[in-house]
């Protein structure tokens, strides 16, 4: 058989003919320190993309704060530094680097474990990181609840194409998520730029801080889950600058974000707080609210509020307010005051004649339920509900 191995006469005779020999690279890295390099350019490409390094912090998106903790790591390792430091040609791993611990060798699943990150398989991959946490956050995982492998979200994925074929018809929309809005089983949201799905909702309970919280199951549409809490998905939506709620078919046009042309403007449900120094209305300040729906301007319904006894002599604050279309407004207040009757304000005050008045619409409700009941009108749930004052949350009728 003949010498396949190029001799100095070939390359003369290709030389000859125009034809360069190129020598192939030999790539003289290990498949770990590949790894590692390609999560460094992860984190140049965001650099390039944002004009700023990655930042911790519960209001910065999940690859961010993913890319700032990966930072730390690679800047807090020697032999890290040495192997990138012919690539990091703008001193992302010089500016501001804390001191390292040794020269510890790392292997993959050491650095991801100091990552906050699960790996996949039996090779975890610093390319493939699946969840970080924020340092800030550590001492809160209970609260923010951890992402994994859904393991049967083959029977979820279904539902995912069936909420994107109908933004995509109009049957369904987003809008912009409110501070402290209600989140409910069965309901679809955008955030950090995949949609979830709340595929169950524990029963609410306050927490230390006497917050009203409950453990969620949320199912995103990349095929993880979570076990966060209530308020952690309300902080993370409304953070967000893209994060948004996804509308039930059902509920539309009666609080659509956007008025359609066969759709008639029909009023706004407000919700007030009293600024009066009455001590059993100053007591209750946080928690007493007026709730009421005209259908005219707010502004002007509040107009000489200290006047009128059905604001308690007193000025008010506008807290909340919700857009209404084809709805009767009176039925619909009607149901509001029906509904809250058992917290109803129970006070007579006098008027500036010296009479006594009882003030109707006032009720010792928190606003987070308040909202919460709005939603259950919207999507036509709220038959199913009632409303216990004793321990001031919904409950199954």
């Amino acid at each position: 058989m003949a010498n396949s191995a190029f001799t100095e006469h070939d390359d003369d005779l290709l030389a000859e003919l125009g034809i360069a020999v190129v020598a192939k690279a030999v790539c003289r890295h290990t498949p770990r320190e590949q790894r590692i390099i390609a999560g460094f350019e992860d984190i140049e490409r965001f650099v390039k993309q944002h004009g700023s390094l990655p930042q911790h912090g519960e209001d910065k998106p999940i690859f961010e704060r993913l890319y700032a903790v990966r930072l730390d790591k690679l800047r807090s390792s020697s032999e890290c530094r040495e192997l990138l430091a012919a690539l990091d040609k703008h001193g992302l791993l010089t500016h501001d680097a804390p001191p390292h611990n040794g020269d510890a060798a790392w292997d993959d699943e050491v650095l991801l474990a100091e990552l906050g990150m699960a790996g996949a398989g039996n090779q975890p991959d610093i390319t493939q990181l699946t969840h970080v946490k924020a340092f800030a956050e550590k001492k809160a995982a209970e609260e923010i609840g951890q992402r994994s492998l859904c393991v049967d979200f083959e029977s979820f994925k279904p539902l995912f194409a069936h909420v994107q074929a109908d933004l995509k018809a109009g049957i369904r929309h987003t809008f912009r998520f409110k501070e402290n809005a209600s989140i409910n089983k069965g309901e679809f949201f955008i955030v950090d730029g995949q949609t979830a799905w709340v595929a169950d909702r524990g029963e609410l309970a306050q927490d230390a801080s006497g917050h009203w919280d409950a453990r969620l199951r949320v199912i995103f549409d990349n095929g993880t889950e979570s076990n966060m809490l209530l308020r952690s998905l309300q902080k993370a939506l409304y953070k967000d600058n893209a994060g948004r709620r996804i509308t039930d078919p059902a509920a539309r046009p009666l609080f659509d974000d956007v008025l359609g042309d066969d759709d008639i403007g029909s009023g706004t449900i407000y919700v007030l707080r009293s600024k009066s120094a009455h001590p059993e209305i100053k007591a209750a300040a946080d928690l007493l609210h007026k709730i009421g729906v005209t259908g005219g301007s707010v502004d002007k319904r509040l107009a000489n509020a200290k006047l009128d006894p059905t604001f308690l002599m007193a000025d008010v604050e506008v807290v909340a307010t919700y857009e209404l279309y084809n709805i009767n407004r009176t039925k619909l207040e009607n149901l509001l005051h029906r509904f809250f009757e058992p917290a109803k304000l129970d006070i007579q005050i006098r008027d500036r004649f010296g009479s006594p008045i009882s003030p109707r619409e006032w009720f010792l409700v928190p606003l987070f339920i308040i909202d919460e009941v709005v939603e259950k009108i919207r999507d036509g749930s709220i038959t199913a509900y009632r409303y216990d004052s004793q321990q001031a949350k919904l409950v199954q009728a």
